[in-house]
């Protein structure tokens, strides 16, 4: 008999995973070239080359105790380093080693942080649409996940609620940008009056609240877009960060967090997420991708084949009448659903071989998303099909 607090997880398993599934029934009755899955964001782009060349020379010219041992529940000192030394060089940071944590992905590295700083009964925030695991992850450590509602215009966050929700029981506040599910990126002057009001509420209540930063998708911004790097806007931030996407790296499960200096108890927070790596159950993140990540490190993601594929599907769903925000980040496409109930709307474009997430996923209903890190040809096969679906729905 499995434990309670399962139950409501197996009752709602993820919908990605589900349609991912789904997606796999359908290849094996038309065909692959003949399913249009946007389900999943899993990489359509390879990994750079550097990658390959990496694995090679490392099983060559390292000793196997070294290159699959244990090490620092931290991680390899040499690759937190370089790590630190990139991040100075493009943020104008000042990082070392000891500011890194070395984590299983970013979701391994959102449970360290929240189990390093969360009590029980304590809130963290978060801004619908939301990944929604971020709610899983919280009460993985028994805390409490208050909600900001969107503001469909612009999917930037609703500030003035989240000044409001704000309490002296608010420990932590999780943004992600550049976003999954709607490809926005919070512009510096979103950024900055955020810091700003959780300032003035770090000093209003005496207590400190941590900003922790998601970031898979920052490497993917498009048109010119800069990200912040919010630690340089708030002292209390911890960045989460993963090379899946970066990378095309998903299934290696790699990546990092930061804690900086200045962040409120930076030491003991640093010594206390390095022991939490271990206690949930990680020990440490992989150590051959580590070192290769180390010599990977400056290594560029092909953005242009996102682009290509971003404008591809904006362009064409709003050619067909579709609403939908232009992305400016990550990979997806968050179209508004032409009824109240998006699933509805999902479950009609299976009739087509098209698979889409609903916005309920991701705590806005009403928008399916789209994740575009498939191949070009799958897109453009898929409009003609979104067309039909467009017609069933009497879209203009």
């Amino acid at each position: 008999m499995i434990a309670e607090k399962m139950k409501p997880y197996v009752k709602n398993n993820s919908a990605i995973r589900m349609m991912f599934e789904e997606g796999n029934r359908l290849r094996g009755i038309y065909g692959a070239e003949n399913v249009f899955d946007f389900s999943l964001g899993n990489p359509s782009v390879p990994a750079p080359d550097c990658v390959r060349q990496a694995i090679i020379e490392l099983v060559n010219d390292t000793e196997p105790t070294v290159l699959h041992g244990y090490m620092s529940n931290a991680g390899f000192e040499d690759v937190r380093q370089a790590i630190a030394d990139s991040l100075n060089r493009r943020f104008g940071t000042a990082f070392a080693a000891k500011n890194l944590i070395m984590t299983v992905g970013a979701a391994s590295g959102l449970n360290v942080a929240l189990k390093t700083i969360l009590n029980p009964g304590e809130e963290v925030i978060v801004f619908a649409p939301y990944f929604l695991e971020y709610g899983a992850y919280v009460k993985n450590y028994d805390g409490k996940l208050v909600e900001i509602s969107p503001d469909t215009a612009t999917f930037q966050p609703n500030l003035q609620e989240f000044e409001e929700k704000i309490t002296p029981n608010t420990r932590a506040v999780i943004v992600n940008t550049p976003h999954n599910p709607t490809g926005v990126v919070y512009s510096e002057e979103t950024i900055k009056k955020l810091a700003a009001i959780m300032e003035a509420k770090q000093k209003e209540y005496g207590t400190v609240i941590y900003l922790i930063s998601d970031e898979p998708y920052r490497e993917l911004a498009y048109d010119g877009v800069q990200v912040p790097y919010l630690t340089k806007y708030y002292d209390n931030t911890i960045v989460g960060y993963s090379y899946s996407k970066s990378l095309s790296l998903p299934g290696e499960r790699i990546g990092y967090l930061v804690i900086p200096d200045e962040a409120d108890g930076s030491q003991e927070m640093i010594t206390a997420a390095a022991i939490a790596n271990r206690t949930i159950g990680s020990v440490n993140a992989p150590s051959l991708i580590q070192k290769v990540i180390a010599k990977c490190v400056d290594a560029e993601v092909d953005v242009a084949a996102y682009d290509k594929n971003r404008l591809a599907l904006y362009n064409g769903l709003k050619d067909l009448g579709f609403e939908c925000i232009k992305p400016e980040g990550a990979f997806y496409l968050f179209v508004k659903s032409p009824v109240a109930d998006e699933k509805e709307f999902c479950e009609a474009g299976k009739k087509y071989n098209i698979l889409m997430v609903p916005g309920s996923s991701f705590a806005c209903p009403g928008y399916v998303r789209l994740a575009y890190c498939v191949s070009y040809d799958t897109i453009i096969n898929s409009l003609p099909q979104f067309a039909k679906l467009a017609k069933e729905f009497e879209i203009a």
